[in-house]
């Protein structure tokens, strides 16, 4: 079945309340960083030791670089995780909501009238150009 303007209209406007209702998102990732401090004295840095258990972070990007910072609390961490995940939707809802914009630009009719301004034909020069 081919689109009808009416009905991809009524899909943007379904996209755009979907986007408008996204709460506080942001972009980044959550990934698990283990090893060892710097202590000389703890317990990591025994041999055989497996090191300190896997800390979450959050990472992202400010001007080209790229930004790490730990989680105050598991409530702050469920916060961005959150967060993230808004960041998604609104990066799908956005890629959809493009794509049905150019559906819409493809069907929708070119008007016929003119402005005033393309009504004023320009008159060709009647200067000659000089011969070479």
């Amino acid at each position: 079945m081919p689109d009808s303007l009416p009905l991809l209209e009524q899909e943007r406007a379904a996209l755009l309340q979907q986007i408008s209702i996204l709460g506080d998102l942001r972009p980044g990732s959550i990934s698990p960083t283990a090893g060892r401090c710097g202590n000389k004295g703890c317990h990591c840095q025994r041999p055989g030791d497996p090191g300190h258990q896997p800390h979450l972070r959050l990472t992202y990007k400010v001007r080209g670089k790229t930004v790490t910072e730990s989680f105050a609390s598991p409530a702050a961490q469920r916060k961005a995780e959150r967060e993230i995940e808004a960041f998604r939707l609104w990066q799908q809802l956005s890629r959809s909501f493009v794509a049905v914009n150019e559906r819409i630009c493809r069907l929708r009719p070119v008007e016929q009238t003119l402005t005033p301004q393309e009504k004023k034909r320009r008159k060709p020069s009647s200067r000659k150009s000089p011969k070479k």
